[in-house]
């Protein structure tokens, strides 16, 4: 669509396919269990040092601790059937997403 010279893909899931310009998946800890990507929001700014591999949010301590206290982890989309459970024991991909 014309956005790989402005836009980054930042994910803590799994993504597929071919894409154009920066691209960071499996985050740890991620978004699901309250890491510092759960609160973020529209707007917020990510600084990227690829090389470094280092990803930085521009938000001080006490911001990041007011936005997790409101916080709180989404509701799964499939309760039910085999990705049911897999989404109830599945681990972080931090620990190798095994199942518990």
């Amino acid at each position: 669509m014309g956005l790989d010279k402005s836009v980054a893909l930042v994910t803590d899931g799994r993504f597929s396919g071919t894409s154009g310009g920066p691209c960071i998946g499996h985050l740890s800890p991620e978004a699901m269990v309250g890491g510092p990507v759960a609160v973020l929001r529209d707007r917020d700014i990510i600084d990227l040092d690829i090389p470094a591999r280092r990803l930085n949010v521009d938000l001080g301590d006490r911001e990041i601790e007011k936005r997790k206290i409101s916080w709180s982890p989404p509701q799964p989309k499939i309760t039910h059937g085999w990705l049911g459970h897999f989404a109830k024991h599945v681990t972080s991909a931090e620990k190798g997403a095994y199942l518990e």
